[in-house]
């Protein structure tokens, strides 16, 4: 399965993709620009994390890549590949509820805690993109 090789790319559509979980070694970008908020990716095998402004944004352990991350209203949206089965964290608004959808499928409801964290698990493999979906209810 592709990944991000530049570790970061705005796409053609007004998305973002990062990571790169086949890095052995801890790889990073700072300071990218995008939509005028600047973003930093730091990858590789065991983790992947993204931060806008200085901000958490998203996270996951092991490393994965994500393609398309888009944040329109109440939903996030990206599709999320790797090698193993990842916990994905991602900033939300706090102590707000969301359902998160993997492939169109319902996985659940949850409610983010104070800091505004959500946190799941996916089960990854090298040849699928997992698309994810999580709307603010």
């Amino acid at each position: 399965m592709a990944v991000v090789e530049e570790l970061i790319r705005k796409e053609s559509n007004g998305t973002i993709s990062f990571g790169n979980y086949k890095l052995s070694s801890k790889s990073k970008v700072s300071d990218f620009e995008y939509q005028g908020d600047l973003y930093k990716v730091k990858t590789f095998q065991e983790i992947t994390k993204l931060e806008k402004n200085g901000m958490f944004v998203y996270e996951s352990v092991p490393g994965t890549t994500v393609f398309h991350l888009d944040s329109k209203d109440d939903v996030l949206s990206f599709e999320v590949t790797g090698n193993d089965t990842a916990q994905i964290t991602l900033e939300l608004e706090p102590e707000k509820e969301y359902e998160i959808y993997n492939n169109d499928d319902l996985l659940g409801r949850m409610k983010t805690n104070l800091g505004g964290k959500l946190v799941f698990s996916l089960e990854l493999g090298e040849d699928t993109k997992e698309k994810i979906k999580v709307v603010k209810l």
